[in-house]
């Protein structure tokens, strides 16, 4: 009993840092457990009056006005894994006699908002508060342009969906804000229930609407026909939309949500199934909080927080110094992380992150975990300190904009090393036999500091290091006597432009031609390439401005590097422009990549006007709805598997 109300304290405090002052100090994962903890107990001990597990939501701010909701909006169940959906899917065949055909959508992670419209026309916004009193939200719901102010349908209706911000929002958003947002549901939540509606707007959110609440004619039998009024009434929809029959079809259109996760643009956190019929959820019917007839499935978390221990800084190739955290080591996404990136010392004091503080991290992917804000301070927590002189070589730092920099490009040997084994690496000049051992060795030793020394080496030079024999020594030597002849994407890449990626050099490649007019190019010129930003121009203007770096390149080209053209392949994708999204089951996503380069065409990452061609896969998302908007040729992967065979591939 006493660990019943510890966990009631904890997660009633919890729920109003996030439902009521939109600042959570767990993460979602965290919460969980705790829930699920108090929700065992009470099955053999029972409930307690101020527990959690009664409740919908938040209590309504007391600065906005209350709105009434016509019909109760309730939470849904969780299952957390295969065998809670089994016996979801069980209970369900004992309750009817059989199972019944569910849809599965995506689960969304942003703010659930109510849209009332009467006679076509948008009356009434509201959040939706404890599920039966919301607060009323018109004036800020009517800046998300996604958001019809009017409708075809004349009769009254409540519209139910969520808030979003979006990651690409987010991030634009946190280039210029005086304090970061945590995440993107702290950024839909805080943008909505901000008495100024101009703020609102300034996050540029969406709704994406999924749900018909109360509506004045029987017009809906199923979640399908809910699903394509909604289309038909101007609203933004789910993509993901899957009909099923069995626990087994049900899996499956969740490992496809899952495995698509990380391309959205939005945050998920599940997928959500509903019964289809209407009629049967009648029969089905409501407990205290949740309807029968509907449960979210929850993916393992994206987000947890933890404790920073400590702030170490790494000096990149561009002298540059990287803050990485030290983090008590905790378990995301089946993974123990201790370390996390931290952008700059800037970033820092933006997040307000101190030492001895509790922190949310996110991970994606195999990329290193990111701090993304401040959970919580401590008794013991204190400010991180920034560094003055460089902790590899002692040289003074300088700030240049948020960075701070090392000042000694001759001896703070991290630097050197890095950018022999970056020149060095398969996506550079690819040198078959080299590391960054390697490159360790040959500043030791022999005191090379530049790419264009390592082609005055020598077999014999070679011999003279802990480890080289006459057979890896010349083997050495062949690969970089192989990597004279280098292709242009490869050879910018391997210079080492700051901000300048594998992406971006081919970009660069293909735009000029030459190292020569690149040399020349301006960043008005530079940024009329496609998501070439000012920065990035500026890097490639500043680069080829220096004196030191030109003359490298003539260094190297006097030791026999030659830059050879790309050959121009003609296939069935000559001139095209092509970005892939969604899943694919005939081929990997950098296969098909290859395929497109080799029948002719370019890929690009993200959908713009100077796309030809989008290929979408199973559970495409926001880039497939943006090529709807833009008009631009959409090609399913039967057709572009049809397109391929044709070629022999």
């Amino acid at each position: 009993m006493e660990r019943m109300k510890e966990l009631i304290a904890l997660l009633n405090r919890y729920a109003k840092e996030y439902y009521e002052l939109d600042n959570p100090t767990v993460s979602d994962m965290e919460y969980d457990a705790l829930y699920y903890e108090l929700v065992e107990l009470e099955k053999e001990y029972g409930t307690l009056p101020d527990s959690p597990t009664h409740r919908i939501g938040g209590a309504p701010l007391k600065e906005f006005i209350p709105y009434k909701h016509k019909l109760k909006l309730y939470s849904l169940d969780k299952a957390k894994g295969d065998e809670e959906l089994e016996a979801y899917f069980l209970r369900l065949e004992k309750m009817l006699g059989f199972i019944p055909e569910m849809t599965v959508e995506h689960k969304f992670d942003g703010l659930t908002l109510s849209i009332t419209y009467k006679g076509g026309e948008l009356v009434t916004a509201s959040t939706r508060g404890d599920g039966t009193t919301g607060e009323t939200v018109t004036a800020q719901v009517k800046t998300i342009r996604s958001v019809p102010l009017t409708i075809p349908y004349k009769g009254e209706i409540e519209i139910q969906g969520e808030g979003l911000m979006r990651l690409s929002s987010l991030r634009k958003y946190n280039e210029t804000a005086s304090v970061p947002l945590k995440n993107a549901r702290n950024g839909v939540a805080g943008a909505i229930r901000n008495l100024d509606p101009k703020i609102t707007a300034k996050r540029n959110l969406d709704f994406v609407a999924y749900n018909v609440g109360y509506c004045s004619e029987n017009i809906f039998n199923s979640q399908t026909e809910v699903h394509d009024f909604l289309i038909k009434n101007g609203f933004l929809c789910d993509d993901v939309f899957s009909v099923v029959n069995t626990v087994d079809e049900a899996k499956k259109a969740i490992n496809k949500i899952e495995e698509n996760r990380q391309n959205l643009d939005f945050l998920i956190d599940g997928a959500v199934l509903k019964v289809n019929k209407l009629n049967l959820r009648e029969e089905l019917g409501f407990t205290e909080k949740f309807p029968r007839w509907a449960l979210a499935y929850k993916f393992e978390a994206e987000e947890v927080t933890t404790l920073l221990k400590d702030v170490v800084w790494q000096v990149s190739r561009t002298r540059k110094l990287n803050p990485l955290a030290v983090l008590e080591p905790v378990e995301l996404m089946g993974v123990t992380v201790k370390r996390a990136t931290l952008n700059n010392f800037s970033d820092i004091q933006k997040k307000g992150i101190k030492l001895n503080s509790r922190v949310f991290i996110r991970r994606s992917n195999d990329v290193i975990p990111e701090i993304t804000g401040l959970a919580e301070l401590t008794p013991e927590s204190k400010d991180i300190n920034k560094p003055e002189v460089c902790p590899a070589c002692g040289a003074p730092v300088k700030e240049e904009g948020a960075f701070l920099y090392c000042t000694n490009p001759e001896k703070c040997a991290p630097a050197i090393v890095a950018t022999l084994d970056h020149f060095a690496q398969k996506s550079c000049m690819d040198i078959d036999g080299f590391s960054e051992k390697t490159a360790e060795l040959l500043y030791n030793e022999f005191g090379i500091k530049y790419p264009y020394q390592l082609y005055d080496l020598k077999p014999e030079d070679l011999m003279k290091l802990d480890g080289f024999k006459q057979k890896k020594a010349q083997n050495l030597i062949n690969g970089i006597e192989k990597s004279k002849e280098v292709t242009l994407d490869r050879f910018i890449f391997a210079l080492g432009i700051p901000t300048i990626g594998k992406k971006t050099a081919t970009q660069l490649a293909d735009a000029f031609g030459s190292i020569e007019k690149l040399k020349t190019a301006t960043a008005e010129e530079l940024c009329k390439l496609d998501d070439f930003g000012g920065v990035m121009a500026e890097n490639v203007v500043k680069f080829f401005s220096e004196q030191e770096n030109t003359e490298q390149i003539e260094k190297l080209f006097e030791r026999g590097v030659k830059v050879i053209n790309t050959e121009n392949k003609e296939g069935i994708f000559s001139g095209k422009n092509v970005v892939l999204t969604g899943s694919l089951s005939h081929y990997t996503r950098s296969v098909a990549a290859d395929l497109i380069k080799k029948n002719g065409g370019k890929v690009s990452d993200s959908v713009s006007k100077s796309v030809n061609l989008v290929i979408a896969g199973e559970a495409a998302g926001s880039k497939l709805e943006k090529a709807r908007k833009l008009g631009t040729e959409i090609w399913d992967e039967a057709k572009f598997v049809e397109m391929l065979s044709k070629t022999g591939n």
